[in-house]
């Protein structure tokens, strides 16, 4: 067994299990800004240290520190979206959609960098709307206690759009700057601006809980940071199309953790929705 396969493995587990403490943040009343300021924290010295180790060269400096502010607070704004979005959908709803921005990334990539898609990639994109039609009317049902379906939405379409963003910004900084340097930075900043979020929005939430968010943040980071680093490490040695399709399924681990452990129901339209969810991610990673 090749070893790209297996870092490919490891992080859709890290990153799967990272991405299923979101609901975990839910579930206990945690504050989502409060904890996504720590996890933000956390990943900021890991990356940190890992980039002063290594001796990288910066690159572009402008293209850093754009990349980093747009990236940063892109990803911010996603992380508490997606964490308050499970305060009112279920995450069998929640992380087939957030996965999404895939299709907004894609669509960019056509128009800006001229990137043509081949049939089965097409076939993907067609799948992706089609989960957001099934999933859409399976929401009208599927509110949460004290929930709401039109906040819940709204959420869920902001983390989609600023997941993209955040995903077409990293690839403009990949090609002009040092990726250890782009991290580092980014999470840096990004801890400022959930930081500031918890500040203006997080002083609700229970000061009991305060604690159990800090250790869910940090859990988090540390889960983020190596399932990250198990992903660059497959990427060194191994075809791209097929890591990004197996890390790209890590939504899959978060939904069964949540079935698992919170006894959430899989409906037949949610098991539609997750199907056509894993057909777009595979069709669009051929």
């Amino acid at each position: 067994m090749t070893s790209w396969y297996l870092f490919s493995v490891a992080a859709l587990l890290l990153l799967g299990t990272q991405r299923f403490l979101y609901k975990v943040v839910a579930e206990r009343n945690c504050s989502a800004s409060l904890t996504t300021t720590v996890f933000m924290g956390t990943v900021t010295l890991l990356s940190g240290a890992t980039f002063l180790a290594s001796g990288d060269a910066v690159g572009s400096l402008s293209i850093l520190v754009g990349m980093a502010l747009v990236n940063s607070l892109a990803f911010s704004v996603a992380t508490v979206a997606h964490m308050e979005a499970l305060r009112h959908l279920p995450a069998t709803l929640t992380f087939p959609l957030t996965r999404l921005s895939i299709l907004v990334v894609i669509l960019f990539s056509l128009a800006y960098f001229g990137e043509r898609l081949d049939p089965l990639q097409w076939a993907g994109v067609l799948a992706g709307l089609a989960v957001i039609a099934v999933m859409a009317g399976e929401a009208r049902g599927a509110v949460r206690p004290d929930g709401n379906t039109r906040s819940g939405l709204l959420l869920i379409a902001t983390c989609v759009l600023c997941g993209a963003l955040a995903s077409i910004s990293s690839k403009f900084a990949a090609v002009a700057t040092s990726k250890a340097a782009f991290m580092a930075l980014s999470y840096l900043l990004a801890t400022g601006f959930s930081l500031a979020i918890e500040r203006k929005w997080g002083r609700h939430r229970e000061d009991g809980r305060r604690g159990e968010a800090v250790k869910l943040g940090i859990l988090m980071g540390v889960l983020n940071f190596f399932g990250f680093y198990a992903f660059l490490s497959a990427l060194a040695s191994g075809p791209l199309s097929a890591i990004v399709l197996i890390t790209g399924m890590h939504f899959v681990i978060a939904m069964i953790l949540s079935v698992l452990i919170y006894r959430e129901k899989l409906t037949p339209r949610r098991l539609l929705g997750i199907g056509l969810t894993l057909l777009a991610v595979f069709f669009l990673g051929c």
